[in-house]
Formats: C-alpha cells, structure tokens, sequence
C-alpha cells in the first residue's frame, strides 16, 4: 500500500538524495543540479551537521549561502585527491555496473551527438565516492552498455587492479522513479526503493538491461513534517523542484 503522504515526487527525491550524504561526516557535498544541492543542504540541516557545502567557487557555506570559510582551488583539489568528498554527479547514460557517461552518444569517431565531455568523473570516481541523480529515467539512460565511460564502474574498476578500486565506491542512484545501489556479489546495479505511485516492474521497464531485484521491494521512506517544512519554506520556497520532476 502506498504512504498516504502530501509529499510531492520531487521531495521524495530530494529525500532520497539527502540519505546518501548520510554518517559521512566531515566531507565536502559536491552536489550537481537542484535536487541533489537541496539534498545535500537538507542533509546539512537534519541528519548530517558536519557535511561541508561550497558555493562553487571559492567559499564554504552554510545551508543558507553565508559563508562559513574559504575554499581556494588548491585546497579542493587536495580533498579531491585526498577521497574527503563526495559527488553526486548526473548521467547521460549509466550501465548495470556503474559506468557514467556524459561524453557522447554513438561511435567514439562520429558520435550522434556530443555531451558535456569527460570532465572530472574519472578522478571523481577513482578518488571519491560518487553517486548520480538522474531525472528522467528511461532505457536510453539506462542502458546496457555506455557508448562511453567517462564515470567509471565496478567492473572498469575491477579489470584496472588495485590502483583503482582503492578508493572507488557508488553509493547511490537516485532517479526520479527510485533509489538504487550496487550492493551485490557482483556489484550489479539493485533496485532499493521506489517512491510511491511507482511499481517495480515500472522500473524495471523503463530499464535497459535487468536490475537485481529483491523479493520485497519498499518505499522511498517518508519526509519527515519537519523536513517537508525545511525544503518548502527555506531550501526551496520557490518550488524549483517541481520544475525538474513534475507531480506524478
């Protein structure tokens, strides 16, 4: 039976998002796009006091953008290398081990289409724990193979030797259907939760390759009415996250 709760699609995304900086401690949130920076602020506020948040540029912030210290480049690339981080980046593709892309879509030589580039995701995901927010899920974003891999997986990091499964971990999906994790003998992608309204076998079809699948599939949990309070009155008056995932 579904939750009866007033919370939109969207909050329960941010809440799914924010439980991924859970029991980090003292580590920077590199949150990319709306919903994961909401998670991570709301992280701040409740469960997570000793996360660390940036404005993006030069500064470490509080959950309402006062500056808390400075954060020049020297001394982020040094968290970057030193694993005191974790990322949550998006995905134009991701596979069942892991693998991101955000490069290109097609055949390396005469792609379809050009992306972003491989930008940081290689030392992201070698250095620190990563996790991804995708908003639209679909089989052309999850897929079997990425055209690419610019985000690297399990089984990339696995075939590379120890120098790059040392510090690899992905701790999360989050895509505006459920929440999702590679907690498996074979660090194949495993459907966690899902939010309400939303089936597994919903998820599983707007899949590209098959999800590890648990005999009870659960509910992304609840917001608390104290967190609810948080994302609609001082995270997000305005209900910018309602624009990224509109109501179910």
């Amino acid at each position: 039976m579904s939750p009866s709760s007033t919370a939109t699609r969207a909050e329960y995304c941010v809440i799914a998002c924010a439980e991924a900086w859970r029991d980090n401690g003292e580590v920077l949130a590199s949150p990319m796009g709306l919903i994961p920076s909401l998670g991570a602020r709301l992280a701040r506020r409740t469960f997570s006091p000793d996360l660390l948040l940036t404005d993006g540029e030069a500064l470490l912030v509080g959950p309402d953008g006062t500056a808390e210290g400075w954060l020049p480049y020297r001394r982020h690339l040094a968290m970057v290398a030193g694993g005191k981080r974790h990322v949550m980046m998006g995905a134009s593709q991701l596979d069942r081990f892991g693998n991101q892309n955000i490069s290109c879509i097609g055949d390396w030589h005469r792609p379809a289409r050009q992306l972003l580039g491989v930008r940081g995701a290689p030392v992201n995901t070698l250095n620190n724990p990563v996790s991804y927010w995708v908003p639209k899920h679909s089989a052309r974003v999850f897929v079997e193979r990425v055209d690419m891999i610019c985000g690297v997986g399990y089984d990339s990091a696995a075939a590379a030797g120890p120098s790059a499964t040392r510090y690899h971990r992905i701790p999360r999906v989050v895509s505006h259907l459920g929440v999702f994790d590679f907690e498996t003998p074979d660090h194949r992608m495993r459907l966690v939760s899902v939010h309400p309204g939303v089936t597994p076998g919903q998820v599983q079809e707007a899949t590209g390759f098959p999800l590890a699948l648990p005999d009870e599939v659960p509910y992304t949990r609840e917001p608390s009415a104290e967190e609810l309070r948080l994302i609609r009155t001082e995270l997000d008056p305005e209900r910018l996250r309602e624009r990224e995932v509109p109501a179910a």
